[in-house]
């Protein structure tokens, strides 16, 4: 998985791998002359935090191929990062048919990749954050861009449950989502011949 980097960060790559490319290691002395220690060391962190160059021994680094770096802009990272967030928050919408339906509807491409998450009002700024951090584009209500990113759903209360590993809405409004359009009708017929209609009234 890689995270996009400001330019001068993605400059210093291009430098690494036009010196060294893959199979060479090399160290912070590359920038010697260029930048100061500082801005050194910032450079060295970001691009190893984000999956660019990787370490390889103690202050020697190696670079990642741009092949493998520039698909990784394009991996699913919300499903792992968000089971490290540390506020309430629950799957909806088209992210919570994908979840009950156990995946048997799907909304993601590498081109396209939305998630739909409800949050409370007083985290929105948070959430923001959290995401951000990891290079992650957010929306609130309603947005969109190229490969992965998270529409923020923000409201008073949470009402949730857990489905594998997630927090989700409950299956019920799952359901009604799926029910009123019939792109999703294989997703509905999905969920109600599993759970069926009474286990979707305790959910």
């Amino acid at each position: 998985m890689t995270e996009e980097v400001p330019q001068y960060a993605l400059r210093a790559y291009a430098l690494f791998f036009a010196m060294h490319g893959t199979s060479e290691e090399f160290g912070q002395s590359d920038l010697d002359w260029i930048v100061g220690q500082s801005m050194k060391k910032k450079i060295f962190s970001l691009l190893s935090r984000s999956g660019w160059i990787r370490k390889v021994a103690r202050n020697r680094y190696a670079c990642v191929s741009p092949e493998r770096a520039v698909r990784g802009l394009l991996d699913f990272r919300v499903p792992e990062l968000i089971r490290e967030a540390e506020r309430q928050y629950a799957f909806t919408g088209l992210s919570a048919i994908e979840i009950w339906s156990d995946y048997s509807y799907v909304q993601r491409g590498l081109e396209k990749s939305p998630y739909f998450i409800e949050v409370l009002n007083r985290d929105l700024g948070y959430w923001k954050g959290f995401f951000g951090a990891h290079g992650i584009p957010t929306y609130v209500d309603k947005g969109g861009t190229i490969g992965e990113y998270v529409i923020l759903k923000p409201v008073e209360h949470i009402i949730a449950t857990e489905k594998g590993g997630f927090s989700v809405v409950k299956l019920a409004e799952a359901e009604r989502l799926a029910k009123s359009n019939d792109i999703y009708a294989y997703a509905y017929d999905y969920m109600r011949e599993k759970y069926g209609s009474a286990a979707a009234q305790r959910k």
